[in-house]
């Protein structure tokens, strides 16, 4: 009894994004950065935007938008999922159901599977939005489920981890690891690559389970949550890893961004960087939105410092996305802040509504996806695209 009341407990406790703990905990020093003015030398047009539904509520969910084949996939709390042309802007299905989405979309071929507050996967045909198989697991679902070799693996907020069949939704079997009374609001996304799958669990550790069994393949402690209170001992891994060659490129809330040997979790090198949204690679870039506003372009081979961009303090930023010779980054006003690559200076900047972003923008070709918080879905496209 006392096990369930802790887990309870956590539960209630969850916070729902960063700005939660500013504003219960101690505040941050300063408040948002104003924007400065600089002239304005890329061109950016809004190509299109639609509705998707009524975006993410006030639960503290973020469920980013997910492009495949000349396809937008985007859902919103109230459970509508809807596919988009890519190019036109046009609804091609809107599937509304009664399920409260909070996790998701996880895609593979034709397989759409999307998470539910309630603990429940469902399972829709990515082309025609039709209902394939639901199951139950054994809480909330914050993070998109991720599919590989015919199985679908679905973390839950009680650090559960679940192998699905992916023809049916029958479990195939079950990883469990108990997690921290209190942590960020959302999981880090889970990543599959090469027959594995990698977690970064609220206590800063990585874990790698083999996909076929969910047997632990290693564990590397990434980050020790210390500190006097439990604020001080936040230290849940960012939402984005990323795999490059055999390398694992990871970042804590917990002031540390690393890059891991992906075969055994040893470790390459770090740097003091404090990120809750995750990394964004490019080649040797690696992008990164720190918890303080600051943007650090790093060489991803060694953690090396390229430039830093402190204009942006407490502002709110969502993970960054590169797009051609520019790096793009959303803050929770709505704007959307285009940097230069190679020296970090501003180029570009627009608004897309005013309440932030759900997700980092995704960047295809020469045009950019973003998704805000109420549920608009538009389309940029910037210099020699327009």
């Amino acid at each position: 009894m006392v096990r369930v009341a802790l887990i309870l407990l956590a539960v209630s406790l969850v916070l729902p994004g960063c700005a939660w703990i500013r504003g219960w905990g101690e505040p941050e020093p300063g408040e948002p950065a104003e924007l400065v003015k600089f002239d304005q030398t890329l061109k950016v047009k809004k190509v299109w935007s639609t509705s998707v539904g009524d975006g993410m509520g006030k639960q503290g969910i973020g469920i980013a938008p997910l492009y495949s084949s000349g396809k937008l996939y985007a859902a919103d709390y109230e459970g509508r999922l809807t596919a988009v042309d890519a190019e036109t802007g046009n609804r091609l299905w809107q599937q509304k159901t009664d399920l409260p989405f909070s996790g998701g979309p996880g895609l593979e071929g034709n397989l759409l599977v999307m998470g539910t507050i309630d603990g429940q996967v469902q399972a829709f045909n990515a082309d025609t939005g039709s209902s394939l198989w639901q199951t139950r697991v054994s809480s909330e679902v914050l993070s998109a489920p991720a599919i590989g070799d015919n199985i679908v693996v679905v973390r839950c907020i009680d650090g559960r981890v679940f192998g699905l069949d992916a023809s049916n939704g029958n479990r195939l079997w079950i990883y469990d690891r108990s997690v921290p009374l209190l942590t960020l609001r959302g999981n880090s996304a889970l990543l599959v690559r090469a027959g594995a799958v990698f977690i970064g669990y609220d206590d800063g550790t990585i874990v790698a389970l083999e996909l076929e069994d969910g047997g632990l393949a290693w564990e590397q402690n990434f980050v020790n949550p210390e500190g006097r209170t439990e604020l001080d001992r936040l230290a849940d891994i960012g939402d984005q890893m990323v795999m490059v060659a055999s390398d694992l490129i990871v970042s804590s809330y917990k002031n540390r961004v690393s890059a891991l040997a992906g075969n055994s979790g040893r470790l390459l090198w770090f740097k003091d960087i404090s990120s809750e949204t995750g990394v964004q690679v490019d080649r040797v870039n690696l992008a990164i939105s720190a918890s303080n506003g600051e943007v650090w372009m790093l060489d991803r081979r060694n953690g090396s410092t390229m430039w830093k961009q402190d204009q942006l303090l407490n502002r709110g930023l969502g993970r960054p996305a590169f797009y051609g010779s520019q790096l793009v980054v959303g803050d929770a006003e709505g704007y959307l802040h285009w940097i230069n690559v190679e020296t970090g200076d501003f180029v570009a900047r627009v608004r897309e509504g005013k309440k932030g972003f759900a997700g980092a923008p995704i960047s295809v070709g020469t045009t950019l996806y973003v998704l805000t918080n109420d549920g608009t879905l538009a389309a940029y496209r910037a210099g020699a695209a327009l």
